[in-house]
């Protein structure tokens, strides 16, 4: 566990200089000549090693050398992403306390009933960065070369497999497979994407459902048999993957996504400077790249279509956990 937990720093240590902005500050007509002020903290409610960080870490380098302070990641694991969205939507609304959001917000959103802020209103965003598939992978030592060997064999011997995933949307995503695709596995829920992935890798569990973005670099070194990906169409960045649907799981879909968000009542000025230099970062060819590597879609949504596309996203997961049957529990799924 340790030797993995290690070499997904080391990467993320290397992606750290991948994206480099171009020199100059922002834009004589800046709209908030002030800000920031001081270093400004970027929550992710997850922990190191998964795709919500390794996104969180290019954008934050990013702003970091356009804006002159340091945008620092603050990993802020806890309750399957809430304790972090909770902090963020209480904060001071100044601007330099951010929330990198993922679909795991709008799983939260749909399908619990209390939450301690409005998945909505508490917060003024700044915008949607892109999505990306997760992968379907193996231990190696498990017998199938296939998505298809895999859907075979789960259903000829139901509760033998046990996946890993992370809480939130890949808990849902995970669970929908599982159900859209007869195999009746067992789930079993990690803190973080990157911990789901190290016990498939050690061979404590057979199954993965985690991002492709930190499946590939293992992928490459043999450590995992990557299968299938959850999109829609095959990933530029693993061509030779076909989609689960592809495979046999008709209409089976899952991506995850990613966003920014301020505290409710952040100036308008302010958020508007942040989604400038997001709209900016999305059109680099260095970051366009970069997305491309790791299996990810840039994706810009405007404040306002976000705002407007998170209640869809939000019904969509509720109908999933009613389909499947999935059950909502305090503190974890």
């Amino acid at each position: 566990m340790n030797q993995g937990f290690a070499i997904g720093f080391a990467l993320l240590l290397a992606a750290a200089g991948g994206v480099r902005a171009a020199q100059g500050g922002p834009a004589a007509d800046d709209p908030a000549p002030g800000y920031p002020a001081r270093p400004v903290r970027l929550l992710v409610p997850f922990p190191p090693g998964g795709s919500n960080d390794i996104m969180a870490r290019y954008f934050a380098q990013y702003l970091t050398e356009r804006l002159g302070q340091q945008f620092i990641v603050d990993n802020r694991g806890g309750a399957e992403g809430i304790i972090a969205t909770e902090i963020v939507a209480h904060a001071r609304p100044d601007g330099h306390t951010l929330l990198f959001v993922s679909a795991a917000h709008s799983v939260h959103g749909g399908t619990r009933t209390k939450l301690p802020y409005d998945p909505v209103n508490s917060f003024a965003w700044v915008g949607k960065l892109g999505y990306g598939p997760s992968a379907l992978s193996v231990h190696p030592g498990v017998k199938v070369s296939s998505a298809k060997e895999l859907l075979a064999y789960g259903r000829a011997n139901p509760g033998k497999l046990t996946m890993t995933s992370s809480g939130g949307f890949a808990y849902f995503a995970a669970e929908s497979f599982n159900y859209m695709s007869g195999m009746k596995m067992l789930v079993v829920v990690y803190k973080g994407g990157f911990p789901a992935l190290v016990d498939v890798m050690s061979g404590q569990a057979q199954v993965n459902l985690g991002s492709l973005i930190q499946t590939l670099p293992f992928m490459s070194q043999g450590r995992v048999r990557a299968l299938a990906t959850t999109g829609a169409k095959r990933a530029a960045a693993a061509p030779d993957l076909p989609t689960i649907a592809e495979s046999g799981v008709t209409g089976y879909e899952a991506n995850n996504w990613w966003a920014v968000a301020a505290p409710a009542g952040t100036p308008t000025a302010i958020v508007n400077k942040l989604t400038t230099e997001m709209a900016r970062y999305l059109k680099l060819p260095e970051t366009l790249r970069r997305f491309e590597a790791e299996g990810v879609e840039a994706d810009y949504l405007t404040p306002a279509e976000l705002r407007k596309s998170l209640p869809v996203e939000m019904a969509r997961w509720r109908n999933v956990a009613k389909a499947a049957n999935i059950r909502v529990q305090c503190g974890a799924y």
